[in-house]
């Protein structure tokens, strides 16, 4: 099975602050990653509440598609944030990009 070609990521990033911001929402890059493949993260919330973390992983299909990887337990956020510390320090390409807006899943195709 041949892989589709990825876009890169720094331009898939721009897309999404793009997009987000467009459509009267907040975006900003938290940490920039590798331009061509650097892995993405992305932080979703809504006036900076149920922040939950989407992350590509590999599907039964051979695709990749997005995986709710962390959400942050409102009464205990420290796990949450350590856990995105970890990340950042095990993949110096990673890149972590919050969208705060409503129904933020809907600009990486996933149903709100």
């Amino acid at each position: 099975m041949s892989e589709t070609p990825r876009l890169p990521a720094a331009v898939e990033v721009s897309a999404l602050v793009r997009q987000v911001n467009a459509q009267g929402g907040f975006a900003t890059v938290l940490a920039k990653g590798e331009a061509d493949a650097g892995t993405i993260l992305l932080l979703l919330c809504e006036n900076g509440q149920d922040q939950r973390v989407y992350e590509r992983m590999p599907m039964a299909d051979g695709t990749r598609g997005w995986h709710c990887a962390k959400r942050r337990d409102p009464q205990d956020p420290q796990p949450f944030l350590d856990w995105l510390v970890r990340r950042s320090q095990q993949d110096r390409d990673l890149w972590i990009v919050e969208l705060d807006i409503a129904g933020a899943e809907r600009f990486i195709g996933l149903a709100v």
